[in-house]
């Protein structure tokens, strides 16, 4: 039950986040610099943890997980990179608009957003805290995911009830995702090597996509000051936890 809550919040995520896009343009610097915070939160205070905890428990290799992490940093890297799905890299684009481009944008972060959620059932077999943690930052960033469904799709010239429908694939795909993990057992060797994936993933969008996102326009110490309160209150949220 705990999985398809935390789903559904990331599904009003997303779509919240495409909404705001459309017409908040201004406080977006605000909500990703936050949002960035809580990424590098739940990367060093919970899912380090978990992994240590599972190394030490389960005997497994430390450079194994290390891999992984150097994988997953470097394999969304690369896919930002050459397939543009990040609305940030748009303006190296600016002559080739036209609306395929931007619906196979969309569905790329539709793609990207399913396993958003098989992430949070991920987690989840790994521990209950782990799920919760992992599930946070996937709420955070899905937010910036919304926003970038919405600017990709107009951007390239489509409509706006198609990039709402498109929106609304990408919401959807997360509880998708995290329903499809509820039908699977994963060993734990594989578990411990994907949080590694994972932290490599989130350690990537948090420092190379959404926090120069939020001071592409102009850096203050609010943005500063709002990145270091969200990885606080997940450091408050992991010790209670």
């Amino acid at each position: 039950m705990q999985i398809i809550i935390l789903s559904i919040a990331a599904f009003a995520s997303t779509f919240l986040g495409g909404l705001f896009a459309v017409r908040f343009k201004h406080k977006l610097p605000l909500i990703m610099a936050f949002a960035a915070g809580v990424i590098l939160g739940v990367v060093c205070f919970d899912i380090f943890p978990e992994i240590i905890r599972e190394l030490k428990n389960n005997n497994f290799s430390p450079t194994k997980v290390m891999m992984a992490l150097a994988v997953g940093f470097l394999l969304f890297h690369i896919l930002e990179k050459t397939i543009l799905i990040h609305h940030a890299h748009e303006a190296d684009y600016a002559d080739h608009k036209h609306p395929r481009v931007g619906v196979l944008s969309a569905l790329a972060l539709i793609g990207h957003s399913f396993m958003d959620g098989a992430s949070i059932g991920l987690g989840f077999q790994v521990s209950a805290s782990a799920g919760i943690m992992v599930a946070l930052a996937v709420i955070a960033h899905d937010f910036t995911d919304g926003m970038n469904t919405i600017t990709l799709m107009l951007n390239h010239k489509n409509s706006t009830a198609k990039a709402k429908l498109f929106l609304f694939f990408d919401s959807a795909a997360p509880i998708a995702g995290a329903v499809a993990t509820l039908f699977i057992k994963i060993p734990p060797n594989f578990l411990v090597m994907y949080l590694g994936f994972f932290a490599g993933f989130l350690l990537y969008i948090g420092a190379s996509d959404i926090l120069p996102e939020a001071h592409s326009q102009k850096s203050s110490y609010q943005l500063i000051g709002l990145t270091i309160l969200g990885a606080a209150l997940i450091f408050l949220v992991s010790q209670l936890a």
